[in-house]
């Protein structure tokens, strides 16, 4: 799916966030490029055409973070829309968010992660969560 396609699209997108959990610390990244550059989220990113879910869902992970997971299973949905300043829409992603659990690797920023690391709970409240991920992480652990 191009870049340009995304920005002021004519459709919402399809695409993967997960909640990758280890040894009580969940997996975040920084995101690097918009939407949402700087901010903090979950790993993700675009379903690819002919792709299953599962399979986008380890892919981009795998992509951001070079950590490798077993998807446990689904466990919310985010719909990001972002507007312009003239109230347009540039941005809309539909998110289907997965659980999992880290089977190896080490976190490094890849794709278009600036930072890839896991976070304890006591770090959460300093870092800038995007909505969505603060909204999920608050439910707790699923796993």
């Amino acid at each position: 799916m191009a870049a340009d396609a995304r920005h002021y699209p004519d459709r919402p997108y399809l695409g993967v966030s997960v909640a990758v959990w280890s040894d009580g610390e969940v997996l975040l990244v920084r995101r690097g490029r918009a939407p949402l550059a700087g901010s903090w989220s979950f790993p993700g990113g675009g379903v690819a055409l002919g792709e299953r879910l599962e399979d986008a869902a380890r892919r981009e992970v795998r992509e951001e973070t070079g950590i490798d997971t077993a998807i446990v299973r689904p466990i919310d949905h985010a719909e990001i829309i972002l507007r312009d300043d003239d109230g347009r829409i540039e941005r809309h992603y539909v998110l289907i968010v997965f659980a999992a659990k880290a089977i190896s690797g080490e976190p490094r920023a890849g794709d278009d992660a600036a930072e890839a690391r896991w976070v304890g709970p006591s770090e959460l409240a300093c870092l800038n969560l995007t909505e969505d991920t603060r909204r999920i992480l608050a439910m707790g652990a699923p796993l």
